[in-house]
């Protein structure tokens, strides 16, 4: 029975585990995404959501619980940097996976993890669907009518020009 072993193990004993996850939160501060499995991810993603929610108060304690964490002076940097700067109002989610299909060599599903808030693309790319949205519903049936009245004033005159020479 599995009763109350709520995280993967990932084949690994628990200070070779410590080390991977610290380690893979390093560079995921400091490259903002990389491109892991996705057991690695999902675990990756419990590791250092509460270590940025942690960064959002910039006290010597809070540096110093992310840092026992961490091990990363220039990390600890960028993290409260930065990252602390731009998730500031965000109340969670702070990371982002996106599968990526399956590995050649031993076929394991990978993917990448990125903070949210500094992936330009798909701010772009979400503000852009907002404003479809918007405008499918209320200036769509606007500006279907209006070439339909230009069609229908084009058609007339082009039809007489043929008659009169």
């Amino acid at each position: 029975m599995r009763h109350n072993k709520k995280f993967n193990h990932l084949g690994r004993t628990a200070d070779h585990r410590r080390a991977l996850l610290a380690n893979l939160a390093k560079s995921l501060i400091e490259h903002k995404r990389i491109t892991t499995t996705l057991a690695k991810a999902k675990e990756l993603k419990k590791y250092v959501e509460p270590l940025i929610t942690k960064a959002k108060e910039d006290s010597t304690n809070s540096r110093r619980v992310v840092f026992s964490y961490l091990q990363s002076k220039e990390a600890i940097k960028e993290l409260f940097g930065p990252i602390a700067e731009k998730v500031g109002d965000r109340p969670g989610g702070y990371t982002r996976i996106i599968k990526l299909g399956f590995r050649q060599g031993d076929a394991a599903q990978t993917c990448f993890i990125e903070l949210v808030d500094f992936d330009p693309e798909m701010a772009k790319s979400e503000t852009k669907k907002k404003a479809t949205r918007r405008s499918r519903r209320s200036s769509g049936a606007k500006a279907e009518a209006p070439a339909q009245e230009v069609a229908a004033t084009e058609a007339p005159v082009a039809a007489e020009a043929p008659k009169a020479e």
